[in-house]
C-alpha cells in the first residue's frame, strides 16, 4: 500500500502513482511606506497541496475503474484523511482535480495506457482539530451505547 485516501487505496492494482509533488504556501502582507521599502508582517500558513501523478497499464495496474472511484469520491465534495503507507497521518483533504490522458488505445477505444494526476489540497486546521476532544467524542460513543442497549432491553 502506497496510501490511502478516505476508503480508497493507492497500490499497485489501483492508482499506483509515480511521484508526489508537496506544496505549502506561508502568507505574508506587505504595507507599503514613504521612502522606505515595504514592511512585511507574517499571516501564518497558507494552503498545503499535494499532486500524485503516474501512468496506468490497465492490463496490469488499475484503469479507468479506479479514476472513476476517485471521481465519484470528489463528487461527494467532502474531505477525506490522507495516511500513507508507513501510517502517518497528513491530514484532511479535498481531491481539487483530477485529470487523465488515454493514448495507445486498442481498436475498441479502450486505452493501453492511461496518465493521470491528482491534485489534493489540505483542509483541515491541525490534527488536533481533526479529531477535536477525544474525551468528549469517547463520552458521546458511551452515552450513545448506553442508549442502543437501553433501547434493546426495553
Amino acid at each position: 500500500m502506497l496510501m490511502v485516501l478516505g476508503l480508497f487505496v493507492f497500490e499497485r492494482r489501483t492508482l499506483p502513482y509515480q511521484s508526489m509533488q508537496y506544496s505549502k504556501d506561508y502568507r505574508w502582507a506587505s504595507n507599503d511606506r514613504i521612502g522606505k521599502p515595504p514592511a512585511y508582517q507574517y499571516l501564518g500558513e497558507g494552503e498545503t497541496t499535494r499532486t500524485l501523478s503516474g501512468v496506468l497499464y490497465p492490463e496490469i495496474t488499475g484503469g479507468r475503474l479506479s479514476l472513476t472511484a476517485i471521481e465519484l469520491m470528489a463528487d461527494e465534495g467532502r474531505a477525506w484523511p490522507l495516511i500513507d503507507g508507513t501510517g502517518m497521518i497528513h491530514g484532511m483533504y479535498v481531491i481539487d482535480k483530477v485529470t487523465h490522458t488515454h493514448t495507445e488505445l486498442f481498436s475498441d477505444g479502450a486505452a493501453r495506457k492511461i496518465e493521470f494526476s491528482l491534485s489534493l489540497k489540505r483542509v483541515d486546521k491541525s490534527l488536533a482539530a481533526m479529531y477535536g476532544d477525544l474525551k468528549t467524542q469517547a463520552d458521546n460513543l458511551v452515552t450513545s451505547a448506553g442508549d442502543w442497549l437501553g433501547g434493546l432491553a426495553g
